[in-house]
């Protein structure tokens, strides 16, 4: 699914204004009514619901609602927020229709005199300001958010919190941005519905499709995207009925080292769950019994040092080759890492420690075996590009790193954006908290090299396996609960994560 700037999202309004045709106003007819669609089958009816609306086309969306809402026997009350007395015509004619119902109480907020505590028990619609906002809000609008925060009730912003960036960081102005339960949305996410530091305002956040036109959405060009199941479906490589285990691949991963043979367990078990054909894993001479025993399927590449890696095995028979679960940072280790970037020919998946050692080596990012898989968690991508104000510089710094180094970067987190060489974005749709454990980019650093080696070119590789890691974790979440998840939960779901999307 595309995530289109706001000023192609108010393009595509028009251009299906024109060329459906619709009327405006009855194009705002059908984003309220999907609205309504939603929050019926969510809020009791005989519920109290109070719809804050501004004076613009985000306010005649709240208006409709209202009308709807009251139309189904809730209990429902309209607050203008009149901080300037130019309104939209569709504003304008949502108001008249909702007057001449006669039955719903229309307050209009003047001051914050006319302001007044809700009870608990209601309902709040923010439908003050849309998604085109471009700067702080202040004055009277900025008084009935911070009025509406201070609300015990449930809070549901319509299209985004009023008062919050669609397209750039909302960090300094947080004070006067609705702090929603839940965020409608028309049609595709915004990008600031991707960034951790706007997850206090947006919180669950849903997309409702209000049928802009396809060819305009087809058509429109965007380096930002958010991955659907049928995204992943629409890659995925099927099993020749006589094919053989020489005909999926065969990966190398270098892991482990004395206290953390665990990880390279973790990511051996994930790339043996991947669909490879064949597995080597080269470990230090102390994990071999562990490995031999915990992984019959992987074969073993034993280093000539007992608790860490220190050699590079032959790199001629692999497919792909991940390096970082658990490796330690020794010099030897840091010195065969060298070896490795500068000799290996296929892709390479980087993950924790390996990662650390690149960030205190970054000469060597030049000389990265192109198209390699990188996969940070927000502190060691901080180490390898250094301090960033807000999430949406994060955002350009991970663009310009993989566009320089020609490598794909897994910035790890809520909605893990994988943005590729040529500089796409691709922000993951599943996954849950219950991920947060040690060990979860363990599995995800096995699962990626594993696919690669499988034959997934390896930015399609990284997205579906961050794709699939999190429903793995989505499908563990179900059976085990958020909190006593581990990562060997995610690797066991593997399988029933595959199949959902087969």
């Amino acid at each position: 699914m595309k995530i289109l700037s706001i000023e192609d999202i108010r393009a595509a309004d028009s251009y299906t204004i024109a060329n459906e045709p619709i009327k405006s106003i009855d194009l705002m007819e059908r984003a309220s009514a999907m609205i309504f669609k939603w929050l019926k089958k969510r809020i009791e009816k005989g519920s109290s619901v109070s719809v804050f609306a501004g004076p613009g086309n985000n306010g005649g969306d709240g208006l409709a609602l209202a009308r709807m809402l009251s139309g189904l026997s809730y209990e429902v009350e309209v607050n203008l927020v009149l901080f300037t007395q130019k309104f939209s015509d569709d504003f304008t004619q949502n108001l008249d229709k909702l007057k001449n119902l006669g039955n719903i109480v229309v307050n209009e907020i003047k001051s914050n005199e006319n302001l007044v505590t809700l009870s608990a028990k209601t309902v709040i619609i923010d439908a003050i300001f849309g998604s085109g906002l471009s700067r702080e809000v202040e004055g009277l609008a900025a008084d009935v958010i911070r009025y509406i925060n201070n609300q015990q009730c449930i809070k549901i912003s319509i299209d985004v919190p009023s008062g919050m960036f669609a397209d750039k960081s909302s960090r300094e102005t947080a004070k006067t941005i609705v702090r929603a339960d839940y965020t409608l949305s028309f049609q595709m996410p915004k990008l600031a519905f991707m960034m951790p530091e706007n997850d206090e305002f947006t919180g669950n956040w849903h997309i409702l499709d209000i049928g802009l036109h396809p060819d305009f959405i087809d058509a429109a060009e965007t380096n930002n995207f958010f991955v659907l199941k049928k995204d992943i479906q629409a890659n995925l490589l099927t099993r020749k009925k006589f094919a053989h285990k020489g005909s999926f691949g065969h990966a190398l991963l270098i892991a482990g080292s004395y206290g953390k043979v665990g990880a390279a367990v973790l990511a051996t078990k994930a790339a043996l769950r991947s669909g490879l054909g064949l597995l080597h894993v080269h470990i230090p001479g102390l994990a071999c019994q562990i490995l031999q025993t915990s992984c019959p399927e992987a074969m073993l590449s034993i280093d000539r040092y007992d608790n860490y890696f220190s050699e590079l095995p032959d790199l001629s028979p692999y497919n792909a080759i991940g390096v970082g679960p658990g490796l330690g940072t020794q010099h030897q280790s840091q010195m065969a890492l060298k070896l490795l970037i500068q000799n290996a020919y296929v892709p390479v998946v980087f993950d924790a420690d390996a990662l650390n050692i690149l960030a205190g080596n970054k000469t060597w990012l030049a000389f990265l075996p192109g198209n390699s898989v990188l996969t940070p968690h927000p502190k060691e991508f901080e180490r390898l590009v250094g301090k960033w104000a807000d999430d949406f510089e994060r955002l350009e710094l991970q663009r310009q790193f993989a566009v320089k180094y020609n490598v794909a970067v897994v910035l790890k987190g809520a909605n893990t954006s994988v943005c590729l060489p040529g500089g796409d974005v691709y922000f993951n749709s599943t996954g849950n908290p219950g991920m947060a454990c040690g060990g979860s980019g363990d599995v995800l650093t096995g699962l990626i090299t594993g696919l690669i080696a499988r034959g997934y070119a390896p930015s399609i590789a990284a997205v579906a396996g961050v794709f699939v890691h999190g429903l793995a974790g989505d499908i563990a979440a179900k059976k085990y609960g958020h909190e006593a998840m581990m990562a060997g939960d995610i690797i066991n779901c593997i399988p029933a994560a595959f199949k959902k999307i087969s």
